[in-house]
């Protein structure tokens, strides 16, 4: 069958390729074959004449383009990353919110602390009740009340209105009438105007008003002033005095009627003489009577809680009494306290006067000595009195500090005196002996000077008597 199929197979003799039909088809390349698989020659696959119309058949199958119902699969992975991150986003939104929610909590915390701290200290301002009296402290609080209420009631503490105000109160009545529709810049800039065109006559009443206000002014600041420099001086040895009687004061009171005890403070100290006599220890006896409040009964705590309950009411009333005796004695030191600022106001300057005084005995004893010495340097300046004689330092340091100017232009005064002074030490003793001979010589002369100027002095006020 191979034999006859391949003898009736058509075969190109012509080796060249024909050059109709545009693109020819290449040769396949022979591949190894197994014996099992059918003889092929020049590209061609022999196939036996049965089974060449099931492959006619198979072909043109294949040719036609096969109609398949594509059926889409859905998309599981893209739905279910949306899911994802759409619940991403809800989580990261409730974390801001939890965030937030602290945040406000905190805050809130801190105001409530901060106004419980708020209440606690108003609190203890109210409760607090000093045991001391201070008249320092208190005179000087009721002296700025005095400040106070004087400069709100005197007319004469407000400071004076200078010549043109008090022109334009006079004249603001006048301008409004005729420009009634006028705003208060308006009407300012009309008595600007007004007022450059014033004559010096015509300004010269409320200069003078200006000036009498002033000088009152001045008279009430200036007294307030003394015033108060007294009452510091005064405050000061008020201060030294009382500070040693202050210490020694007891900060509580002993009058003051102390708490009562619980019911179960009064059961424990009814029960303690017999728990000592057992030579039992303080621990042990608070433990054994704190037991044995626990297993009482209600009857058997009665009598104890009627002796606390009286002795509450007891309290209460005492601390009323107490109460009221406290604000009548604090009204009574507050009366005191006035009349004593008083006398301390006299006291006060009265020192204030002393401290002037002394002041100006201190001045005039030193304008005195200024004088007298003075006087004494005119009367003792003789031009004929010879003069004292230079050291022998003096005089190593005139000439050594020409040289040194020279050396060295535009040198300061303490780098020139410092350098004098190191090097007069760096002198020999015999360098020195010159100098101090020099020093010597010059004094001999100095003295023999002075001897005859004392003998022409004596001679002439001999001449005088």
């Amino acid at each position: 069958m191979a034999d006859t199929m391949i003898a009736d197979m058509p075969t190109n003799t012509n080796p060249t390729r024909s050059k109709k039909g545009g693109r020819t088809r290449k040769a396949l390349k022979p591949t190894n074959q197994s014996p099992d698989e059918p003889i092929t020659s020049a590209g061609v696959v022999a196939t036996p004449p049965e089974d060449a119309a099931a492959g006619k058949e198979n072909h043109e199958s294949l040719s036609q383009p096969k109609k398949t119902k594509s059926k889409k699969k859905p998309d599981l992975s893209s739905n279910f990353e949306k899911e994802l991150e759409e619940m991403q986003e809800k989580l990261q939104q409730l974390r801001i919110e939890k965030e937030q929610t602290e945040e406000m909590v905190k805050a809130r915390d801190e105001m409530l602390k901060q106004k419980d701290e708020e209440i606690k200290k108003l609190q203890k301002i109210k409760e607090f009740k000093p045991t001391m009296t201070f008249p320092i402290a208190l005179s000087v609080g009721d002296r700025e009340l005095e400040k106070k209420e004087k400069k709100k009631g005197c007319p004469q503490m407000k400071r004076p209105s200078p010549p043109y105000i008090l022109w334009c109160k006079d004249q603001w009545n006048e301008i409004k009438k005729v420009n009634p529709e006028a705003e208060f810049k308006d009407i300012s800039t009309i008595l600007g105007t007004k007022w450059k065109t014033v004559t010096a006559e015509e300004k010269k009443p409320y200069e003078e008003k200006y000036q009498a206000e002033k000088e009152a002014y001045l008279k009430v600041v200036g007294n307030e002033k003394r015033e108060n420099e007294a009452m510091k001086l005064l405050e000061e040895e008020q201060k030294q005095k009382t500070a040693m009687e202050l210490l020694e004061q007891k900060e509580k009171d002993p009058l003051k009627p102390k708490q009562p005890m619980s019911a179960f403070f009064v059961f424990a100290n009814a029960r303690r003489a017999a728990l000592v006599s057992e030579n039992k220890s303080v621990v042990e006896v608070a433990k054994i009577t704190g037991e044995e409040w626990k297993n009482m009964t209600e009857k058997q705590k009665k009598p104890y809680e009627k002796i606390a309950k009286t002795n509450k009411e007891r309290y209460a009333e005492e601390m009323e009494a107490y109460k009221q005796k406290k604000e009548e004695e604090a009204i009574n030191l507050k009366n005191e306290d006035e009349e004593q600022m008083k006398i301390q106001k006299q006291e006060a300057l009265q020192l204030l006067k002393k401290k002037e005084k002394a002041e100006n005995i201190i001045k005039k004893t030193k304008e005195n000595r200024q004088k007298k010495k003075q006087q004494k340097e005119e009367k003792n300046a003789d031009p004929n009195k010879p003069k004292k004689p230079a050291s022998s330092f003096i005089l190593f340091r005139k000439e050594i500090r020409k040289n040194l100017m020279e050396e060295r232009p535009g040198i300061n005064n303490s780098t020139l005196n410092a350098l004098v002074s190191v090097k007069w030490k760096e002198l020999s003793e015999q360098d020195k002996l010159i100098w101090n001979e020099k020093a010597a010589k010059a004094m001999e002369a100095y003295k023999k000077e002075l001897e005859e100027y004392n003998k022409i002095a004596e001679v002439k006020e001999n001449s005088k008597a």
